[in-house]
């Protein structure tokens, strides 16, 4: 059992004491495959000597502990806690431990390739799991100077946080770092291939394991041309240098995030190491991936939330740092093109289920509850929020406020109200009006077009109607464009200003009065404010005409976004997006918004918002839709790619020839790349519809030993409809503790399929009984993802939905798992709703 760290627990702590440093030594030579050797010496003062503390020790086994000299009983432990008493003004604290390695990407995890049997080390110390790796107090505003010393096999790479040198045969030094929040605490060692560069003093480095040095050498010139170019921006935006010396960027395995901040080593999930053929948007993505990592050297590094409530000044300003420097700064000038239907999509959608909560929360109680706020409110709400604050209060202010923040809490910590008093000195006025309505409170508003046409065909009367829901009621000011576009073009756009105090929530537009109305009317055209939108009946009807000939392809995302979340909505029924996906995808040009379409409209508008007889014919819709993109595109173009991707996730029984000819290379398009990524998509669908055997998935495997190919034979194997195969998955998902978190999550994405609700049926009753059995046996960042992957989202029906209500319901709920349940049982809402409509639009 593990105690979560309370908010109260660590206000009292951090009242109680200042750490001064640490000083760890770590001993990979010893314990073999399993454990390491952690000593660590904490200084640290005490505000009141004589009083009691704690210090975090999490999954390991202590052999001595000594505070100022004197031996603490290791019995003194409960759960991850050590007992401290009689704490004196400065106290040295000295903790020798055996700690064991992960296998789920939480503190030292350890992985061993396939491709070679190297093992390869690294640390995730986010968000209270440096515990697992040394004794520390683990909160982030007891931030100290970390000096650490490892031994390690002599043929192996180290790197920390700092500067490092090995000072003898596997014997490495770092240098102390500046004061470092202890989530942020990282290493990494293993025999790891490694590209260095410098720019403009700083040292950089890239890492990843051997068997994809290859591939990291293909892409090392344009990784550090990113890097170099976000530096460029970042110093010149805000005005205080990289503080961190060195710049390491570590691709590593099995890593459940994208990517994580550790300040100087910068670790990120190795699929960004292309193996195989990637689209533009692909490469986009990782820059956009290496620009919000880089942000966060001075957003969460230089100076660090005092405690998880106000993780946004993380992830907010990251994130909507990481868009903006990329769009300013590097070849994809547009990113936010991307941001306004994947990233901004994912917030709307986040804000809207049961597990609402502001950006800024006024209180996380614990540590644990904070990791689950790490969503699409912290990240992509947080960050429109942001862009929306820079547009209304101007550039120089905004960042002239952000320059103040840094220069009062370099080092240190920072809460809400620190920003804000930056912010409205920069700019002259009071944010805390602001900061009330868009940070503190839920949910999103939705704006829709109230007009009016006169009998000489002109508007007589424009206005926006702002509502929101029942529950949440606030209404917004917002500054949004408004735009008319005839015959793909902009004519016309306004910026108006909406003021609920003044409007009430309907705000007339008499700059439009007298024109004429266009193809389409668009409301927050340029995509400048965090809100729904809806189209008039006119605009919406034309859609399926105009949509593709729209010149503008952050106009395209816009309406794109918009459709999508009325699909979600039960507002449009999903027959009208396959329509309007057969109309206007084949021309559409922005690849990021092609493949988010195609995903959404397979994945969930098809095969869960759309009854089970009308789904062939859907699916078969959308394969033809993409098959008429990639017929059209280039040959070993992007565009052929992301086509044939697309087509790939929506074939159907009549397409599996079609697929096994690509497989082994008979009607394979020409300059279509049949790489190992394709050939795993494809064989991954063929086995969902129940055409490939386990020994076909075994030979594949065995052709791909790789990490990657590893997790693709677990997903296929679990999507068979096989109920032997089954069986096996669900056995590996519930009990299996010997196999890696990425294996898993892979059985667990692959279990559930459409159009295998009669062999999957069982397992819905099991689920509901049996995911406690797994969140008990795991930890919880992959017990989390584990749960959200292994719902029975395929299963649309009443009962579903009432046993997951039941199961939320319970009074001995984990609440972890029943903050899982409850948003995905509103999906499973949304879907029944969206049945129902489309039943009613079938036969009216």
């Amino acid at each position: 059992m593990v105690s979560s760290l309370t908010r109260a627990e660590a206000t009292d702590r951090a009242d109680l004491l200042a750490v001064r440093s640490y000083d760890i030594d770590l001993d990979l030579t010893a314990g073999g495959a399993t454990e390491f050797g952690s000593t660590v010496r904490i200084r640290f003062a005490s505000r009141r000597p004589g009083a009691d503390t704690f210090v975090e020790l999490k999954d390991g086994t202590p052999h001595e502990i000594t505070l100022n000299g004197v031996a603490v009983d290791p019995a003194n432990r409960a759960d991850n806690r050590v007992a401290l008493s009689g704490l004196a003004e400065e106290n040295e604290l000295v903790v020798r431990a055996t700690m064991a390695y992960s296998n789920s990407g939480e503190g030292l995890h350890r992985f061993v390739d396939p491709a070679d049997g190297a093992a390869y080390l690294y640390a995730q110390s986010f968000l209270d799991d440096a515990q697992r790796i040394f004794a520390c107090f683990d909160q982030p505003d007891l931030k100290a100077p970390v000096r650490l010393t490892v031994s390690a096999p002599p043929d192996w790479e180290v790197a920390a946080n700092a500067p490092g040198t090995r000072v003898a045969p596997g014997r490495w030094e770092f240098a102390a770092t500046p004061p470092l929040a202890t989530y942020l605490v990282s290493l990494l060692a293993g025999p790891y291939h490694v590209r260095r560069d410098s720019h403009d003093g700083i040292p950089l480095s890239l890492y990843c394991r051997a068997s994809l040095a290859e591939h990291l050498d293909k892409d090392a010139d344009e990784v550090f041309s990113i890097t170099r170019a976000c530096f460029d921006r970042y110093h010149e935006m805000f005005g205080v240098r990289y503080p961190f010396g060195k710049y390491d960027q570590a691709f590593v395995p099995e890593f459940n995030a994208g990517a994580m901040e550790n300040a100087g080593l910068v670790t990120f999930r190795d699929e960004y190491v292309f193996r195989s053929a990637v689209t533009d948007a692909q490469r986009q993505e990782r820059a956009e991936v290496i620009a919000h990592e880089m942000a966060h050297m001075w957003f969460g590094d230089l100076v660090t939330m005092r405690w998880w409530d106000d993780l946004w000044l993380n992830e907010s300003f990251a994130e909507y740092m990481g868009y903006r420097v990329v769009a300013e700064a590097t070849r994809f000038t547009g990113a936010w093109t991307d941001f306004a239907v994947g990233r901004k999509g994912w917030g709307y959608a986040a804000d809207q289920r049961p597990s609402t909560h502001p950006v800024a929360p006024e209180s996380v109680p614990n540590a644990t509850i904070a990791l689950m706020n790490f969503d699409g409110i912290s990240y992509a709400k947080g960050a429109s929020v942001l862009r929306q604050l820079a547009e209304w209060i101007g550039d120089d202010a905004f960042l002239g406020g952000l320059r103040d923040h840094f220069a009062r809490h370099a080092y240190g910590n920072a809460t809400l109200d620190d920003l804000l008093a930056s912010l409205s000195a920069a700019w002259g006025r009071d944010l805390s009006g602001w900061a009330e309505v868009w940070l503190r409170r839920p949910e999103v508003n939705t704006l829709r077009p109230d007009v009016r046409i006169g009998a000489d065909g002109r508007y007589s009367s424009v206005a926006v109607v702002q509502t929101a829901p029942d529950a949440y009621p606030t209404l917004r000011p917002h500054r949004i464009g408004i735009g008319v576009y005839s015959g793909g073009s902009l004519r016309e756009r306004v910026l108006v200003d909406l003021d609920p105090v003044a409007d009430a929530g309907r705000t007339a537009v008499p700059e439009l009065v007298g024109t004429a109305p266009g193809d389409l009317l668009l409301l927050n055209d340029g995509d400048l404010s965090y809100t729904k939108i809806r189209f008039d009946d006119a605009s919406r009807a034309a859609l399926p005409r105009t949509l593709s000939g729209l010149a503008d392809p952050l106009a395209r995302a816009l309406v794109w976004g918009a459709v999508l979340d009325a699909v979600r909505d039960a507002e449009m029924p999903v027959a009208d997006l396959v329509e309007l996906c057969s109309a206007a995808l084949p021309a559409e040009a922005e690849l990021t918004v092609f493949r988010d379409v195609v995903r959404f409209a397979t994945t969930s508008a098809v095969d869960q918002f759309l009854a089970l007889p009308a789904q062939p014919a859907a699916r078969a819709t959308l394969a033809r839709t993409c098959l008429a993109a990639l017929e059209a595109a280039e040959p070993g173009g992007d565009r052929q790619l992301t086509a044939a991707r697309g087509f790939v996730a929506c074939a159907g029984e009549g397409d599996t020839d079609r697929l096994r000819g690509w497989l082994d290379g008979s009607t394979v398009p020409p300059g279509l790349r049949m790489d190992d990524e394709m050939r795993w998509a494809v064989l991954a669908r063929l086995a969902i519809l129940g055409t490939v055997s386990e020994a076909r998935i075994e030979a594949e495997f065995e052709r791909d030993r790789s990490a990657h190919g590893a997790e693709y034979a677990a997903w296929c194997r679990a999507a068979r409809p096989d109920p032997a195969a089954k069986a096996d998955a669900w056995r590996l998902i519930i009990e299996d503790d010997a196999i890696s978190n990425r294996l898993v999550g892979a059985a667990a994405g692959g279990f559930w399929q459409p159009g295998q609700d009669e062999l999957t049926r069982p397992y819905v009753a099991r689920y509901f009984a049996e995911m406690p059995v797994m969140a008990a046996r795991r930890p919880i960042q992959v017990a989390v993802p584990v749960a959200m992957a292994a719902f029975p989202r395929y299963s649309v029906d009443a009962d579903t939905l009432a046993a997951a209500n039941s199961f939320v319901g319970a009074p001995d709920a984990n609440p972890i798992l029943a903050r899982v349940v409850v948003d995905l049982a509103d999906e499973l809402r949304r879907a029944l709703a969206a049945r129902r409509l489309g039943s009613v639009h079938a036969t009216g």
